[in-house]
């Protein structure tokens, strides 16, 4: 069992039901519904709480509510200060706000720039500071020393926690019958308020955490016994990117978590393509890492179960979003890249595109190469870019080339081994 500096500090159910009235006026209470799509994907009937409605796009504003009405009337005109890469810093720049409670957010600045913006519009000051969030937290403590800021904790806050926890009391009442919550997790205070508030309820629904496995700070926490600063490598999931699980979150998860799975970036992507396309729900990496441990039958014991998953946070980069679009076409056979050889004349080209029409497929960018690699001077290489209904049509529009006389060779994803040293959080 982990140590926590006072146990007392810990959050009771008491507290997360004293959060959901004490927050009510300022929160959205978020819709949970059965998304048929997903069920019939991942075998199981699939319900998504809609956290990315939230104001500022993510589940981060409970927590910080509850925190920021809880200081004492002299701190919350001193004003606070966090350390955060995006959700949390939002959270607090927009109940800080609507509370009048002078918010200071400590970010890395490698923090998506969109994020960064957004905090400043919302009246934050904004700290660009450190290369990672660790970093970012040191200039925030020093600032809370010199200038009596108080300091929340995104993820490790009692107070915070017991915000993050008003979800399971809501998932409750939203779905009967509910077999298992399967919950992205980084720094553990989501997991642990909503494993908290479930279990204290109903103890035989399965809590089940998914964390990136570029980013397993709660898989080395269990493995130590207790919390420890783990590598972070660069992850689709962003906001689940901290080195250390919080200490009050782990004895919680310790107590009342059932599981814990990793999911690799593909599998994020693709949840956040299948979110998308299948829920018309634009949701980030971290948002979507539950999901894909289901996607990508992590959890086959959950097959034939009724599985709530919080879409925790929808702030995405609109240009990391077109990559992952892309890539959930290309892994579905909807979007094919080629080179072919044509003969170097006139009609060459026309007849290659009139090959791929004839197949009612779409040409989306197509390119020549007369220099490179190439020792037959009556041939061209074109590279084509075309799109598809599916696989199988993609590949009946290779036969047909092939039936034509012209040789393709499909260009493969290229799937790195290791992230290049630098590029981790």
């Amino acid at each position: 069992m982990v140590r926590v500096t006072d146990l007392s500090t810990l959050p009771t159910f008491d507290d997360i039901s004293a959060a959901s009235s004490r927050i009510a006026d300022g929160i959205f209470h978020t819709p949970c519904f059965e998304a048929p799509a997903l069920s019939d994907r991942c075998g199981c009937t699939v319900f998504t709480k809609d956290e990315h409605l939230q104001r500022t796009g993510s589940f981060k504003e409970r927590g910080a509510r509850n925190a920021l009405l809880l200081l004492s009337q002299d701190a919350k005109q001193r004003g606070a200060v966090a350390a955060s890469a995006g959700n949390h810093a939002l959270a607090l720049a927009h109940h800080g706000r609507e509370l009048g409670i002078p918010i200071t957010v400590c970010m890395p600045i490698h923090a998506p720039l969109v994020k960064q913006r957004r905090c400043e519009l919302l009246g934050a000051k904004v700290l660009r500071c450190g290369e990672h969030i660790l970093e970012a937290r040191q200039t925030a403590d020093a600032l809370a020393a010199e200038d009596g800021l108080s300091y929340i904790n995104g993820f490790d806050d009692p107070a915070v926690i017991a915000g993050q926890g008003t979800i399971g009391l809501e998932v409750l009442s939203q779905v009967p019958r509910l077999d298992a919550v399967v919950v992205p997790v980084g720094g553990g205070g989501l997991l642990a308020g909503i494993a908290l508030a479930i279990k204290t309820q109903q103890p035989e629904v399965r809590v089940i955490g998914v964390e990136p496995v570029r980013a397993a700070s709660l898989q080395a926490a269990q493995q130590a016994g207790a919390p420890v600063s783990s590598n972070m490598q660069a992850t689709l999931a962003d906001g689940l990117a901290v080195p250390k699980v919080g200490d009050h979150a782990f004895h919680l998860i310790q107590k009342h978590v059932d599981q814990l799975v990793q999911v690799d970036e593909e599998a994020i992507a693709m949840s956040i393509f299948r979110l998308a396309e299948d829920t018309k729900a634009v949701v980030e990496g971290a948002g979507a890492t539950g999901l894909a441990a289901l996607l990508d039958d992590r959890l086959p014991e959950l097959r034939g179960k009724r599985v709530v998953v919080p879409l925790c946070g929808g702030n995405i980069d609109p240009g990391m979003l077109g990559r992952v679009m892309d890539l959930g076409l290309v892994h579905d056979g909807r979007l094919v890249r080629f080179h072919a050889f044509i003969g170097d004349r006139p009609g060459g080209l026309s007849q290659l595109t009139n090959v791929i029409a004839e197949q009612g497929a779409s040409v989306q960018q197509i390119t020549h190469d007369r220099a490179f690699g190439i020792t037959d001077f009556a041939s061209v290489l074109v590279e084509c870019t075309v799109e598809t209904r599916d696989a199988a049509h993609r590949d009946e529009v290779l036969q047909a080339l092939a039936r034509e006389g012209m040789e393709t060779r499909v260009l493969e994803a290229i799937r790195p081994q290791a992230v290049p040293a630098g590029i981790g959080r």
